[in-house]
């Protein structure tokens, strides 16, 4: 169970909510909502015991399972198998049993009889935990997260950013954890993946916190949603399943426009006696009354009419370029003994539109990777064309400094930008006041995403690699990514799980992995979207 009691959330002086209390108790499954910066991700850090309230409390009984929505794993050594394990502590006592049997057969005398002991103690800890059989139910959810036994064997080191976000997620839902905290879970999932994670949800007999923007995912699993409102500060509890929260939402938001409606006409009422008043001496004090009063009605309707801003994205204006601006000739990768993809030959000429299909772990993130430069094939060539400018959003939002400001970001992607110019770039994704001064690394998923997005915005870039960019984004930030793809006029390859964005491409040709067969496109291939 979590309880939190006269919780207030800020992010430096900035107020994301106000004192609250709330409880989640087993059985809950909540769904947790609203605008990207609303808050979600800093309040779900707390409720972690990752950071600290600015007042109140939370109180946790049992066990918490939290998956962040950018997890960085400390240790990239360690296999996929043994970081999933750790979260019931199994890791460390095969480690311990590894050591003991080692010592009782290379070591004689009180040595060895200290290693018997050590053996027997650390079997009985491995048989407490579930032993081998625990492993198995390990190997049997990972299997469910398209993580396969040649996965596990592999280190983290070896994995997309995709195979290592599953990682962690089988981790958490492995750990035994009374209450479970999920930021963004359904990313990197395919079709079926997010099938099997839907029932586990629903069957979990513990409380559920969940952020997420795949609507299906919370209409089939939430029996209470928490909303974050950013222009009120405040979180809205709703006991009810998703659709019966949206027809809420909806009677609440129609209730907020009357009452925004009768504010700004009483507003415009004292506003004119005010002026009629102040040309009387007498009524001097009257009319100042009754403007202060007008400025609170104005005030209170702005902020309301705030919730309305959307980040407005639309990507550059591509820069000259040859015919053909980026090629690649007979790429291939491999980690270790595992092959990638092999086989690869693109040429992306001016303005063309191609999407990259493939199951999870089939490379398609390594592969623009590769088109970027981050990574080096291990057979062929990326060969630039005259005039190439490339831009790549990384779907781990690799390519942003994390410890660097919102505006240095802004900065090093365009150094030409003076201070006024990339402020007012980042004013129209939703950057203002002292989010600028901002560590990148403090921002939410969705947050990240719009500042990725800017960064593109100032590059003059004429193809744009575009892995994901519509994860962590609320409904309507994806709209304007959806139409910024439509509207680009230079070459896009993309690669993506959201219908939408293929459908806004119109992509005309594909690319499949791990087997790199290239085919003009065709409605034939949609289905493989959301699986891929």
């Amino acid at each position: 169970m979590i309880r939190a009691t006269d919780l207030e959330v800020r992010v430096g002086a900035r107020l994301l909510l106000n004192p609250v209390s709330f409880q989640v108790i087993g059985g809950d499954k909540v769904g947790v909502v609203g605008r990207n910066g609303a808050g979600k991700t800093t309040t779900m850090r707390i409720l972690a015991g990752e950071g600290q309230p600015a007042s109140g409390s939370v109180h946790h009984s049992g066990r918490i399972g939290y998956l962040p929505q950018d997890p960085r794993e400390s240790d990239l050594m360690v296999t996929a198998r043994q970081r999933i394990v750790s979260a019931r502590g199994l890791d460390r006592i095969a480690a311990e049993l590894r050591r003991s049997t080692e010592e009782i057969a290379t070591t004689t005398g009180s040595r060895r009889d200290k290693a018997m002991t050590a053996y027997d103690r650390a079997d009985a800890q491995f048989t407490a935990a579930g032993g081998y059989a625990a492993e198995a139910e390990a190997a049997r959810i990972a299997a469910n997260l398209s993580l396969p036994d040649r996965v596990l064997e592999q280190p983290l080191h070896e994995l997309s950013g995709g195979q290592r976000r599953r990682v962690e997620l089988a981790r958490i839902l492995f750990s035994n954890a009374d209450t479970l905290l999920l930021d963004e879970p359904t990313n990197h999932l395919d079709a079926d993946s997010i099938a099997w994670l839907r029932e586990f949800i629903k069957t979990f007999p513990g409380g559920v916190m969940m952020i997420s923007h795949a609507t299906e995912l919370l209409d089939e699993t939430v029996n209470k949603v928490f909303h974050l409102d950013a222009n009120r500060a405040t979180l809205d509890v709703y006991s009810m399943g998703w659709k019966l929260y949206l027809e809420q939402r909806q009677a609440d938001e129609k209730r907020r426009r009357r009452e925004r409606l009768n504010a700004e006409r009483k507003a415009a009422q004292l506003i004119s006696q005010s002026d009629k008043l102040h040309a009387k001496a007498t009524k001097a004090t009257a009319a100042q009354n009754m403007a202060r009063r007008a400025e609170r009605l104005l005030a209170a309707t702005q902020d309301q009419r705030s919730q309305d801003k959307v980040a407005r994205i639309v990507f550059p204006e591509p820069a000259p370029c040859g015919r053909t601006p980026l090629s690649a000739h007979d790429l291939s990768k491999s980690y270790g003994s595992l092959e990638v993809f092999t086989g690869v030959d693109l040429a992306i000429d001016r303005g063309s539109r191609v999407v990259v299909l493939g199951l999870n772990g089939a490379g398609k993130t390594t592969l623009l990777r590769v088109l970027y430069g981050l990574e080096p094939s291990d057979t062929g060539e990326v060969v630039a064309g005259h005039g190439l400018k490339l831009g790549y959003f990384a779907q781990e939002h690799d390519m942003l400094d994390m410890s660097s400001s919102v505006l240095e970001n802004m900065h090093a992607a365009a150094p030409q930008l003076n201070d006024t110019d990339a402020r007012k770039v980042l004013g129209s994704f939703l950057f203002t006041g002292d989010d600028d001064h901002k560590p990148a690394g403090v921002l939410s998923g969705g947050e990240k995403t719009r500042l990725a997005l800017a960064t593109l915005v100032v590059s003059s870039a004429n193809v744009l690699l575009l892995d994901e960019p519509t994860n962590n984004l609320d409904p309507a930030s994806r709209e304007q990514v959806l139409e910024a793809i439509r509207a680009y006029q230079g070459a896009i390859v993309l690669v993506t799980h959201d219908e939408g964005a293929v459908e806004a491409l119109e992509p005309d040709r594909v690319l499949i992995l791990p087997d790199g067969v290239e085919d003009l496109w065709d409605h034939d291939y949609t289905d493989l979207v959301a699986l891929a």
